[in-house]
């Protein structure tokens, strides 16, 4: 088979979709707290052969700007969040081969605990069940979770490493046919073929023996979206699905390049991960429908929606200083959490010292940035660059309002997508690793050799 796009939908179990201002729509469903509001998602998803679902998550609502939540409350900032895992299976209960993915922090939360949550998914799921891993971003989640600060940025990845090593010790602990189930001798398990893993480490003890066996795939897919040079090196180890936000092509080719060359550093096989590029389609039948829907969507968005969230994704309180003030090297450095986006804007300011509006206006927090507008054809071409020249292997699809940018995206993009043979017309199989095209893993495959250099 030819080489296919990935698609996955991106989503969030709170009153907006990643772009804060699309509760705004005047089309957005507003029954975000049902279980239908998510369940219509997954249908249009599945019906579109979309790969996942994928849930991102914060453990506390934006209030670093300013050290407040009131005006998070007020205008609807990404204030609600939802436990996304409870959220995934009430998909999962109206979907048959929709993988379900979500987030959870390697920084406040227990090894043994994040294993037994996504297994537990994996195995109610039939085998769909994806984790992404992430170390977290801030104070306000430090503080909701009992410690008084979020942890420096590179000692969280580091931390990361050995919980990945706990969680993937858990999943090897039962091996495969180690289920009997025979009512006439009594006998439900072989006990040999169950074992403790006994971790004793820098950051972590659990002992097991683990309490879930092993699901129809092997073990949940890992997915992981590290920017930094850090970041990078431990998705490039971890991750089998890995999300990227590369806003144009020689930027997403070389960050391709550089994540692959990780795995391969790592002892892995880059042929057995994707990476998928951060998209946001406005599409229509036409052109000029899709130029519409985005004059209408780039009204949506206030000027506070962006030093909230800008706040939030560095640790940074962007009040402390004002609008037009230059930000001080200090200042920077001691930005943390997302520290692509700090980055980023450096490089496309060209200033060493910018100010919260260059922040505002060159990070795309909280707008509708480089979004893809366009008909079919439009879209269609745009995609098929960034996929053909080896920029990603497929897209996560953010909306801009709900539910109806999926829906815009699954009728009108996804047919001209499989005409160009570009896109599955059907699933492979049934759990999320068949269609993906992952090996099923063995137990202890993760333990590879690290490589001096890329091969």
């Amino acid at each position: 088979m030819d080489r296919q796009m990935v698609l996955v939908g991106f989503l969030q179990a709170q009153n907006c979709t990643n772009l804060p201002s699309s509760w705004r729509h005047p089309d957005s469903r507003s029954d975000f707290m049902s279980a239908d509001y998510y369940q219509e998602i997954a249908k249009i998803l599945e019906a579109g052969k979309f790969h996942m679902a994928f849930f991102d998550d914060r453990l506390a609502m934006p209030d670093r700007y300013g050290n407040d939540h009131a005006h998070t409350v007020e205008y609807g900032i990404r204030c609600v969040k939802m436990d996304p895992i409870v959220v995934l299976t009430t998909m999962g209960m109206v979907t048959d081969k929709l993988g379900l993915g979500a987030t959870c922090s390697t920084t406040y939360y227990e090894p043994f605990d994040v294993a037994r949550r996504f297994a537990t998914l994996d195995l109610m799921s039939g085998g769909r069940a994806g984790w992404n891993v992430v170390t977290s971003l801030n104070d306000g989640e430090a503080l909701n979770m009992g410690r008084d600060s979020h942890p420096e940025h590179d000692s969280r990845y580091d931390k990361a490493d050995e919980f990945m090593e706990v969680v993937l010790g858990h999943w090897d602990t039962w091996g495969d046919g180690a289920l009997i189930m025979d009512k006439k001798t009594g006998r439900f398990a072989d006990p040999t073929k169950v074992k403790r893993l006994d971790h004793k480490g820098a950051a972590f003890k659990s002992r097991g023996p683990f309490t879930v066996p092993r699901s129809q795939q092997g073990h949940p897919v890992i997915i992981q979206a590290g920017a930094s040079g850090r970041g990078q090196r431990f998705a490039g180890r971890w991750g089998e699905v890995i999300f990227t936000a590369a806003r144009n092509l020689q930027g997403a080719k070389d960050g391709y390049a550089a994540v692959r060359n990780e795995a391969a550093k790592a002892g892995r096989d880059p042929d057995q991960m994707f990476l998928c590029n951060l998209t946001t389609p406005v599409c229509a039948a036409t052109k000029a429908e899709a130029e519409d829907k985005m004059a209408l969507i780039n009204k949506l968005p206030l000027e506070i929606d962006a030093l909230s969230l800008l706040s939030e994704a560095l640790n940074y309180d962007f009040a402390s200083k004002g609008l037009d003030e230059p930000l001080t090297t200090d200042d920077l450095r001691s930005m943390q959490g997302i520290l692509g986006i700090r980055d980023g804007v450096l490089k496309a300011s060209g200033k060493s010292n910018p100010s919260a509006r260059d922040f505002v206006t060159f990070s795309g927090r909280g707008h509708v940035h480089d979004a893809m507008v366009g008909g079919p054809k439009e879209i269609a071409d745009r995609l098929e660059e960034m996929f053909v020249e080896r920029g990603c292997d497929g897209f996560v699809i953010a909306a801009t309002y709900v539910p109806g940018s999926y829906a815009d995206f699954v009728q009108h993009v996804v047919p001209e997508l499989q005409r160009r043979g570009l896109f599955q017309k059907d699933y492979r199989g049934k759990t999320l690793r068949e269609n993906l095209g992952l090996a099923r893993p063995a137990a202890g495959a993760w333990k590879v050799q690290p490589h001096d250099a890329a091969e």
